[in-house]
């Protein structure tokens, strides 16, 4: 079954300055959970560009994303590549100006491996959603 998660942040910034933030793989260990970055292969037209391959490593669990979405100010999207026992796992961060600042809307969908556990992946990972919208919103303000 396919489970959803959703997540919502404000901030004070324009949302260009959150796409930038959140284009920065290298920026992510400093206002999120996420322990370490790293560009295992570069995107089509520049090196965190569509398709790149991004590498987070926190705790001892690699994560493995490819860049699936790119709309300056407006949308970032990765897919899990592989790293956690999901299938289908892909994210977008959608952002909307409004009030001189942004909403931030964090929301992905994903299928566990293992039968049972959808519910367990989605608090968890909805959990570590909403801390990283929330460094992402402080890191902005």
């Amino acid at each position: 079954m396919v489970q959803r998660i959703s997540v919502h942040a404000r901030t004070a910034a324009p949302a260009d300055a959150v796409y930038a933030l959140l284009r920065d793989g290298a920026s992510w260990p400093t206002w999120s959970p996420l322990g370490s970055f790293e560009l295992v292969s570069k995107g089509e037209d520049e090196p965190e560009g569509l398709g790149a391959i991004r590498l987070f490593t926190t705790n001892g669990v690699r994560s493995y994303e490819k860049i699936v979405a790119l709309e300056p100010g407006r949308r970032f999207g990765y897919a899990l590549e592989h790293g956690l026992p999901l299938r289908d796992y892909v994210a977008y961060v959608d952002l909307l100006p409004r009030d001189g600042g942004t909403d931030i809307h964090w929301h992905s969908t994903f299928t566990p491996k293992i039968p049972g556990t959808g519910w367990f992946y989605r608090w968890f990972l909805g959990s570590f959603i909403k801390r990283v919208a929330a460094g992402l919103a402080r890191a902005t303000a």
